[in-house]
This record gives C-alpha cells, structure tokens and sequence, in this order.
C-alpha cells in the first residue's frame, strides 16, 4: 500500500509506558496480524518515520498498534499526544512471518512483542484454533487481553526478564503448531535456544527481530 493519511480513532493506555493506536482501516488494506506497517509523523517540521507491528486479530474498520514510549524518544511521545480525529500517514502492511490460519500457533514474545502475539493468539481462538503464548517481560501490557487468551482456552505464560524460558517454551509446544517469535535480537537469541532444548528447529519458526 501506498502511504496514505488515515484517521486517528482512538488512543488508549495499556500499561506501563505504553498506549495502543486504533486507526481507521482505509479501502483494499488487507493485512494479518503479525504484520507491520510504517507510520510518519511530522515532528517540527521534520518527517519521522518508525515501523509498528498491528496488535489487533483483524483490520476490520480498525486496525490496533501498540508503542512503546520512550521519554526521550524523538517520536514515539508525540504519537502518544495524538487524538481522536488526527491523522498520521501510514504505509504498508510489510512482513511475511504473519499468522495465516495455522491450526495452533504458538508465539514467543519479548516486551514489544506481545502485540502480535496477542493479535495472533486471538485470530487463532476466533478462528476455532488453538494458540499458547509465552510473553517474556516484568512489566507487562495488555494485560486484560492476557487473562482474556487464558480465560478462552489458550496456553498462556508470563516470565519476569530475568526468568528462564525452556520450560516455558516446551510447554508450549508439547502439542506442536506453527512457532512465532517476536522480540528484540536478546529475546530472539534466548527463545530460539529454548526451542532448540525443545526439539524443534528454530529455523521453522516465523520470526521478526524488533532491532
């Protein structure tokens, strides 16, 4: 998709420094979750431009990105000053390793990560699949959608940083499915070696490195 300039529908805190931009799904925006799209926000007069993973199980009317901000940032503050109403340019979807209707889909996700993970996780449960998350971070968001995955019969675990994950991770894939990783390289490096202790080959695993 070309850039285009979409419409801000809401702006909404989901946890420690972090908020979720709901905007308004323009014509043939056709995108799965676990892809991303490039937002660009004009900041004194200068063009900015970041990448954002959609969080949201579908593009229905909406699409869902969640951002972490930093204080310091140069963008991610005046995204999160945005309104309803408000515009910012949007191109995309990008990506490949994005759900496509696996039959379980086991997703591995490190801080940021987790708004693909929970965008997959409920497509799957939508779907009538299975899914089971294993969410790495100590100050954890989203956590209405966590407990929600959990409630509606997915396999969920949540470590602190510092908290080993093979057994998290064999756990989750005891009953096999389509692996998903989502993270910085740290959280990468550590989920692929927990799969490996697993027995499954992280190179079957639909990956997207956050930097």
């Amino acid at each position: 998709m070309d850039e285009r300039s979409l419409t801000v529908a809401a702006v909404r805190s989901v946890g420690p420094d972090s908020v979720a931009i709901d905007i308004e799904t323009p014509p043939e925006f056709d995108a799965q979750p676990g892809q991303f799209v490039k937002l660009t926000l004009a900041v004194d007069g200068e063009d900015h431009s970041r990448f954002y993973t959609i969080s949201s199980p579908d593009v229905d009317g909406e699409f869902e990105i969640t951002i972490g901000i930093d204080p310091e940032g140069e963008v991610a503050p005046h995204i999160a000053d945005l309104d309803a109403g408000d515009e910012v340019r949007i191109e995309g979807p990008f990506g490949s390793d994005y759900y496509e209707g696996e039959a379980r889909a086991v997703i591995l996700a490190g801080g940021p990560g987790v708004g693909p993970a929970i965008g997959i996780a409920e497509r799957a449960l939508q779907e009538g699949n299975e899914a089971a998350v294993v969410y790495q971070d100590s100050d954890p968001i989203h956590v209405d959608r966590i407990e929600a995955l959990a409630d509606d019969g997915a396999l969920v675990e949540v470590l602190a940083d510092d908290e080993d994950l093979t057994d998290a991770v064999a756990a989750a894939v005891a009953d096999g499915g389509q692996v998903f990783v989502y993270g910085f390289a740290d959280f990468l490096d550590e989920a692929t070696a927990a799969l490996e202790a697993a027995g499954v080959d992280g190179d079957d695993a639909k990956v997207e490195n956050f930097g």
